[in-house]
């Protein structure tokens, strides 16, 4: 315990007393967020999406790479400023390249449209053809110097309607690895091979922090696959795991038991760690809330579900919901990715996340939690309870 303990805190150090959450210029992760309008659910010290997107993009020189799931906008929202700095960069010359699940083209063509009109390259990709699964992630590069990832979707309801948690990465090595994967992807979704090539790393990124990604069989030269790096996180805990996700689901699309991350959750409970999972009410259907209700019957482990409130200007689809993914290990490790937890994000889905070390960043990771945990909008899992379908769409 005290070697571990010597060990994060020289991690915490390396990772830099600049290492905030709030929006100090020199911080090497940042924590980001999107908070619902109309609830409570604010942190002062956390920046706002829009705002670190817009000094971002802003702030780009030369490249600005983007791989999203799909890109939604709607006039008036707060998107709207992002495509226009987008639209901006391109004009004073950056080059754009833009990346997108091929699934989604057909339900979202307008943005993506918009940003090819303004010179933007923009391609999709079919990870059902290349592994089954969907391109899930959610990140963009500046100038291979600095990066974006997390679970803001190019949506404008991620950016109002939505809980969302993402980190700004100030780190050149990440940065590049991270233009490795969106290199593989984009030279995978077909036409002519990238022109530009990221600059090879000079050194190791930072103490403290480790880019990861998915799915297993397609995974860039120097970036290790996630799911057995949160395995080791999970197993390394002492006292506490506590795990923030939009959708959690021990089966696989055929309904057969799959138990990688269940199992090591338990080995926590097992050594006495509090294991807590907080999820969407999106999972109030079928097989995902029974599989909820059976966790919830383990002594140590306890299953929360947040139901945000409709906006006061009526339904709004696919929003009003918490997003999130992250996992908090102890005081001084933790996950922050784009993999919601069911077998296809790691095995057949491109994701990424970040591994982080030490307790600049952890501590108000683990806030952050505790925070929606004790909301008003959370509340435990009934195991014997009948739960009513959530309304997701119309």
């Amino acid at each position: 315990m005290r070697a571990r303990a010597l060990a994060a805190a020289l991690a915490a150090v390396a990772l830099c007393a600049c290492a905030s959450t709030g929006g100090g210029s020199g911080a090497a992760v940042q924590l980001v967020e999107t908070w619902p309008v109309e609830t409570d659910l604010d942190h002062r010290g956390i920046p706002d999406t829009q705002e670190v997107w817009l000094e971002m993009i802003g702030g780009a020189e030369r490249s600005l790479d983007f791989a999203q799931f799909y890109a939604s906008n709607e006039p008036g929202t707060r998107l709207e400023a992002v495509v226009q700095a987008v639209e901006a960069a391109i004009e004073r010359g950056v080059v754009v390249r833009f990346l997108g699940s091929a699934n989604f083209v057909e339900t979202y063509p307008d943005t993506l449209a918009r940003l090819e009109r303004a010179g933007a390259e923009v391609r999709t990709v079919d990870y059902g053809e290349l592994t089954g699964g969907v391109l899930h992630a959610k990140f963009f590069v500046v100038d291979d110097r600095e990066a974006f990832l997390g679970s803001q979707n190019f949506d404008w309801r991620a950016l109002e309607h939505i809980q969302e948690l993402g980190v700004r990465v100030r780190d050149a090595a990440v940065a590049r690895q991270l233009t490795s994967v969106f290199e593989q992807d984009w030279t995978a979704a077909g036409g002519a091979a990238a022109e530009r090539s990221p600059a090879p790393a000079t050194a190791a990124p930072a103490a403290g922090i480790q880019l990861v990604a998915s799915p297993v069989d397609r995974m860039p030269a120097g970036v290790p696959w996630d799911l057995p790096r949160i395995v080791e996180r999970i197993d390394s805990a002492e006292d506490r795991v506590w795990v923030q996700l939009l959708s959690y689901k021990s089966t696989d699309r055929e309904g057969e038991p799959w138990r990688e991350l269940e199992a090591a959750l338990l080995r926590a409970v097992e050594r006495g760690a509090d294991v807590r999972l907080m999820l969407s009410h999106w999972q109030q259907a079928g097989s995902r809330i029974r599989g909820l209700q059976r966790l919830q019957q383990f002594d140590g482990l306890e299953v929360r579900l947040v139901t945000i409130p409709q906006a006061s200007t009526g339904f709004i689809p696919f929003a009003r919901t918490v997003h999130a993914k992250y996992l908090v290990v102890d005081d001084d490790r933790a996950w922050i990715g784009t993999s919601n937890w069911s077998r296809d994000y790691f095995y057949e889905s491109r994701n990424v996340g970040l591994l982080i070390d030490g307790e600049r960043v952890v501590g108000p990771l683990a806030e952050f939690f505790r925070s929606t945990w004790r909301s008003p909008y959370a509340a435990t899992v009934d195991p014997n309870g009948i739960y009513p379908e959530p309304r997701v769409a119309e």
